[in-house]
């Protein structure tokens, strides 16, 4: 299935969570000032602007115009590029890779494996967080359930998303010459804002499964959606997404 149309604007207000989350991240990246870092998927740019703080040269790649364009508008100091994470390349080595909230957007899990590997130096360090196995599953479910009563079926190998189990993804990694130091793999139930606040994240993220969809349907099938998950995911006055998360520290061989 073909990555979604990101609305960069749409993102940074209501999905702020998603670089607000990433702080601890940072905190097991620990940059270093003269570092020269890679914020894979860097998004609208605010990871990269906190790395660039602490003194590292950080360069910010992201397969989105949008995100890009607005990364670049947020922070024109730095330096942002539009690239595809499974074919990048850059002349000039890192001494580490960033990435929060995006590898899960790259299936094409291999190469870039492969790019991260060929564009680190020696002993330089990989620091991610991104979706694990089971990530979401409750909205995948709901998503599937209301599709299929209105007629219209997909299977999971169709989701946009790449959800790995910690072992799998440490095979990969040491397949490329990286030593895994770290590990974890944990639920995280992330509130949502607003009322809307399902609603948004289907926008945002689950865009794909409504490319084909008459937008009167689309927001049908929303709605049933929202019908659906409201017993399980609606808790106190607001939306949960039902998260669950691998985060990893890996040094290159």
């Amino acid at each position: 299935m073909e990555q979604p149309a990101w609305n960069a604007h749409l993102y940074d207000t209501k999905h702020h969570y998603v670089s607000e989350y990433g702080d601890s991240l940072l905190e097991l990246l620990a940059p270093q000032p003269g570092e020269r870092i890679l914020d894979l998927g860097c998004g609208t740019g605010h990871l990269a602007y906190k790395i660039a703080q602490r003194g590292a040269r950080v360069v910010g790649l992201d397969n989105s115009p949008d995100m890009i364009r607005l990364a670049q508008e947020n922070y024109p100091a730095l330096e942002f590029v539009q690239g595809e994470g499974a074919a990048f390349h850059f002349d000039e080595p890192f001494d580490a890779i960033f990435s929060n909230a995006a590898l899960h957007w790259m299936p094409q899990a291999d190469e870039v494996v492969r790019c991260m590997a060929r564009a680190l130096k020696p002993g330089g360090r990989l620091v991610a967080e991104f979706g694990s196995r089971g990530n979401v599953a409750a909205i995948i479910g709901g998503m599937q359930k209301a599709l299929q009563a209105y007629g219209y079926y997909f299977l999971e190998q169709q989701t946009p998303w790449y959800f790995p189990t910690i072992g799998e993804y440490a095979a990969l990694l040491e397949r490329y010459g990286f030593r895994v130091v770290y590990a974890t793999d944990f639920d995280r139930p992330t509130p949502l804002e607003g009322e809307d606040g399902l609603r948004n994240w289907i926008v945002m993220f689950g865009g794909a499964f409504f490319r084909l969809i008459a937008a009167d349907q689309t927001e049908q099938i929303i709605a049933d959606i929202e019908t659906r998950l409201r017993p399980t995911l609606y808790r106190d006055g607001r939306w949960l997404a039902d998260y669950r998360r691998l985060r990893l520290a890996a040094v290159r061989g």
